[in-house]
């Protein structure tokens, strides 16, 4: 049959339709995805202060909040600067987790200049009783020297390291998951959830450091670095003194002085940390005759929760090999 002319290019803007309809279809879809994707952003912006603090939050919050650490991992919080970024950071966020118990030395100034009076402060160490600084330091250096790289360092409210202790750590996310819940309370059960699939897994690891260090009892350790004594006093350890060394070398002199008074103590180890490199430490271990071992204090690592767990267990690990 022939198809007349007219009927024929009547036809064809009919013919042409589907396909015109099946080219636009993906434009639709995908702008519908964009508008889900961007619908579902998380809306909540915390900031954390350093790493231990941003692990225990996303813990809790999962994806349903942008979490972003203030200090990069790796660096001493103790002497940390802050930075422009920081002040935009706290001006643009709705929560702060913060450690506490002084740590965090800058952030009064910093909150300040940030001039966000919409912001909410999570005080993860409230109700924490802190331990006194009652370790005795030993001076590597005669009190006459001038020094200023020293790594002691002086806590007025207590030792801060409370996050070093699995069961301070429990509490630490159980009050940032109140305190996200009052300022969030339409995210009230996956931050419930979250916390109580990761306060599971702290407990765990609590009760692995009592049954490995049971084994142990009265163990003692020297340290340059006075972040360790919740562990001790949690499993029945003895730090029994700190250690405070110089970046630079040690006159003879000097040295002999600290292996005198840390003899005193007859400790098992001495424990250093990854990101400590002195060779003075390890001078120092010789002339002593005590092993040298490294131990974690969390403040430098990846960003997953998970690695919280991993590297304590790798303390643990350190500690009982140093306690045999």
């Amino acid at each position: 049959m022939v198809i007349p002319k007219l009927l024929s290019r009547s036809l064809i803007p009919l013919l042409l339709l589907p396909m015109a309809i099946a080219c636009r279809e993906p434009v639709a879809e995908t702008e519908i995805n964009t508008q889900i994707a961007a619908s579902d952003a998380p809306s909540l912006n915390v900031v954390a202060t350093f790493l231990p603090m941003y692990w225990f939050t996303r813990a809790v919050t999962g994806d349903s909040a942008q979490v972003q650490a203030l200090i990069p991992p790796g660096t001493d919080v103790h002497e940390y600067q802050a930075r422009p970024a920081d002040v935009q950071a706290i001006a643009t966020a709705n929560i702060l987790v913060k450690n506490g118990l002084g740590l965090e030395e800058f952030l009064e100034n910093t909150i300040a200049n940030a001039n966000n009076p919409n912001l909410t402060q999570i005080n993860a160490s409230a109700g924490i009783q802190p331990l006194d600084n009652n370790t005795p330091v030993v001076k590597a250096v005669d009190s006459s020297h001038d020094h200023d790289d020293d790594h002691d360092h002086d806590h007025a409210e207590g030792n801060p390291h409370v996050w070093l202790d699995p069961v301070l750590a429990q509490q630490q996310v159980t009050t940032i998951r109140d305190g996200l819940i009052a300022a969030d309370p339409a995210n009230q059960a996956i931050y419930e959830a979250n916390s109580a699939a990761y306060l599971q897994q702290l407990q765990q690891l609590d009760e692995e450091f009592r049954q490995t260090l049971s084994q142990y009892p009265n163990c003692t350790f020297i340290t340059f670095h006075d972040a360790y004594p919740y562990i001790a006093n949690r499993y029945n350890l003895q730090q029994v003194a700190v250690v405070s060394v110089p970046d630079a070398s040690l006159s003879p002199q000097d040295l002999q002085k600290t292996v005198q008074a840390v003899q005193q103590y007859q400790a098992k180890a001495l424990f250093s940390e990854p990101q400590v490199e002195n060779r003075v430490l390890r001078t120092l271990a010789t002339d002593l005759n005590l092993p040298l071992y490294e131990i974690d204090p969390l403040e430098s690592g990846p960003l997953d929760p998970q690695h919280y767990l991993t590297a304590m267990r790798g303390n643990l690990e350190t500690i009982a090999n140093a306690c045999r």
